[in-house]
């Protein structure tokens, strides 16, 4: 690759090395090749040595990279005021009470914290100080976060490299309702069996989308039928909405509305603050109530300046009609991607809404079989034209396109004529 290193005078080689010596080794790098990146500007990465990538996997960025009104929004507080969550101050009842107003009327009290780690974790522990029980039912592929109680809950980690395999007693596990692998099973007696399988279930947590399990849709009902027999069970219903939430379906405001549910407790995550570290849990009065015997407090959690950043997304969302966006650019990338499947026979199936979006690579559409060294190939051959791209899904074979929400028709439009020609070298070469 040739560095033409500008601006900081420090090539990606010497960061590399420096990286080596002192950055744990467990943290990775994205891409094929590093990406020295010295500029966010809303859809698109600047990098070190000049290129602007087209950011089709940042869905932390939502409202686009560095977005102007809520760098100002954030830098105005700043100069004012940050403190801790035991003082009163405006920001943080206004930004509550906004948020649980996106919401349904019953989930009413919130909790900010500053990660969906921490968010996922506190909707657990409100779960169990609730119920009284202790057991937790999770979906196979999924990850909730990095403490050491959700990878306990995350099947991607605990039964990924580096991870023990099994899970741990408390810890039950329903397959992936994956309508394309998994064709004519009844998911909800699957999950029915799992949620028999214990006596005490605390509660159910579920991505409103399946993400890492490889941009899944659940399936029409599939979450009214599960927080059922969830109920019945004992259990609380627990939304993950940290990376689908916030209008990115294009139809809702929450993924799960799009189910026709309403949980007993919602996370947010990612894109809440914009990049900045925030997260939030909301629940029901009654629900809460279980909750009070301990105090809870966040040092950073709801702090001035993050209540100031989270309220000037809301407003870009509101404003920029960021929600309509998504619907529309995202049915042109998943036209488009149709398109391609009926031409290239390596995109076995194409699945999503809105900006959150998968295409799953087969080497045979019979067999299924995944197409892993391909979909490696393809997000390479993109980055090469400055389009960044990412996998993921069980066999590494899904395609994975969820960008900041300001992302346009003419991106869609670009990316698709992209993936086609590139999709077209690499059948070409390996016949």
């Amino acid at each position: 690759m040739n560095i033409k290193e500008v601006s900081t005078g420090n090539s990606v080689e010497e960061l590399l090395k420096r990286r080596e010596k002192c950055v744990g080794k467990a943290l990775s790098i994205a891409h094929e090749y590093p990406l020295h990146i010295i500029k966010g500007e809303m859809q698109y990465l600047h990098s070190a040595t000049g290129e602007k990538y087209l950011d089709l996997v940042n869905n932390v960025c939502h409202v686009g990279h560095s977005n102007p009104k809520v760098v100002k929004a954030g830098q105005r507080q700043m100069a004012v005021l940050n403190t801790n969550t035991r003082y009163i101050y405006d920001g943080l009842t206004d930004y509550i009470e906004r948020l649980s107003a996106t919401l349904p009327s019953s989930l009413s009290v919130g909790y900010l914290v500053n990660s969906g780690s921490e968010a996922n974790e506190l909707a657990v522990r409100i779960a169990r100080a609730h119920t009284g029980a202790r057991d937790m039912i999770v979906v196979e592929g999924a990850y909730h976060g990095h403490t050491g109680l959700l990878i306990d809950l995350s099947p991607y980690k605990f039964r990924g490299p580096g991870g023990k395999g099994e899970s741990e007693p408390w810890v039950h596990v329903v397959p992936i309702p994956d309508t394309y692998r998994r064709k004519g099973e009844d998911y909800i007696e699957e999950l029915k069996m799992v949620v028999n399988e214990s006596d005490a279930i605390a509660g159910f947590i579920v991505e409103s989308m399946l993400s890492c399990a490889g941009q899944v849709p659940l399936p029409e009902d599939y979450l009214s039928s599960a927080f059922k027999y969830v109920r019945e069970a004992g259990g609380l219903c627990i939304a993950d909405e940290v990376q689908v939430g916030f209008g990115r379906l294009g139809t809702h405001m929450w993924a799960f509305e799009d189910q026709g549910v309403v949980p007993d407790i919602v996370v947010m995550g990612k894109p809440i603050g914009n990049g900045h570290p925030m997260a939030a849990v909301f629940t029901t009065p009654e629900i809460s109530a279980s909750f009070e015997d301990m105090e809870f407090f966040s040092t950073f959690g709801g702090n001035p300046v993050s209540c100031a950043i989270g309220l000037s997304v809301l407003d870009v969302i509101e404003e920029d009609k960021l929600i309509q966006n998504a619907k529309e650019v995202g049915n042109i990338f998943i036209n488009g991607l149709l398109d391609l499947m009926d031409k290239h026979t390596l995109i076995g199936d194409v699945r999503g809404r809105g900006l959150f979006i998968g295409f799953e690579l087969v080497k045979d559409k019979e067999t299924l079989e995944p197409a892993t060294l391909e979909a490696k190939e393809i997000v390479k051959e993109m980055q090469d034209r400055n389009v960044l791209l990412s996998i993921d899904g069980p066999h590494k074979n899904v395609i994975k396109i969820k960008p900041p929400m300001v992302v346009t028709k003419q991106d869609a439009l670009e990316t698709i004529k992209l993936l086609d020609e590139v999709m077209l070298k690499i059948s070409t070469n390996s016949h």
